[in-house]
């Protein structure tokens, strides 16, 4: 969106929300299957992918280790231009805001081995129906 004018001093975290809905449904429209990676803090941004006419299926990833979690973000580089890296207390913030989770998702731990946690969400994908693990 900056790329494009928007200016930085604007709330692009909505605008962005909104831009991946529109492509979401029109991927739906063709029939083919859509992930969106998103934080989803609030109910409002979870609801919204409720209105897209397809049964969302909600994957939380969490590290249950709040050390290796802010170690693993500041070693972070994604290289995004013109998107600075979030600091340990962004994320602490964030994490104050985040609203409670009512409803079913299915929920992984990154302290876990990552080809275990892909093998329990593609199994959790393949499921006929929802399913709930906790970690918490």
């Amino acid at each position: 969106m900056w790329r494009a004018g928007v200016g930085r001093e604007q709330p692009t975290g909505l605008a962005a929300y909104v831009v991946v809905e529109v492509l979401a449904k029109e991927v739906l429209r063709l029939g083919q299957t859509v992930i969106v990676d998103a934080v989803n803090d609030a109910l409002e941004a979870r609801q919204q992918w409720e209105r897209l006419g397809a049964e969302p299926r909600y994957i939380e990833v969490i590290c249950s280790d709040q050390a290796l979690h802010r170690e693993r973000l500041e070693r972070r580089r994604r290289g995004i231009e013109g998107f600075d890296e979030p600091t340990w207390s962004q994320v602490e913030e964030r994490r104050k805001n985040f609203e409670a989770w009512h409803g079913e998702r299915f929920t992984v731990d990154s302290v876990n081995d990552l080809g275990e946690n892909v093998k329990l969400v593609l199994n959790h994908l393949r499921s006929s129906g929802p399913a709930t693990t906790q970690y918490e």
